[in-house]
C-alpha cells in the first residue's frame, strides 16, 4: 500500500485528509494521481491544477518519480511566506 496525504486548502477541497492505495511496480506518482482520479473523479480538477505539488517520503519529487509499497506521498498547493 501507499499512503496518500493531502494537505493546506487541497485536503479542504477534497474534504480528505489521507487515503491508502495499493501499490502496482514500477507505477509513477502520476499515474498514482490518475487511479485517484479513476476512483474520486470528483478530485480531477483539483489534483490536476499546476501548481499542485508533491513529496514522496518528505522530499519534493516530479511526477515520473516512480513509487513503491510503503511509500508516503503528499499533494499540496504551493505555499508563499512574507
Amino acid at each position: 500500500m501507499v499512503k496518500v496525504k493531502f494537505f493546506a486548502a487541497l485536503r479542504e477541497r477534497l474534504q480528505c485528509a489521507e487515503i491508502s492505495i495499493a501499490a502496482r511496480s514500477g507505477e509513477t506518482v502520476a499515474e498514482v494521481r490518475a487511479r485517484l482520479i479513476e476512483k474520486h473523479p470528483s478530485w480531477r480538477r483539483e489534483l490536476l491544477e499546476n501548481d499542485v505539488l508533491c513529496a514522496k517520503n518528505f522530499a519534493f519529487v516530479n511526477l515520473q518519480e516512480p513509487v513503491n509499497r510503503g511509500d508516503e506521498l503528499a499533494f499540496f498547493p504551493p505555499v508563499t511566506g512574507g
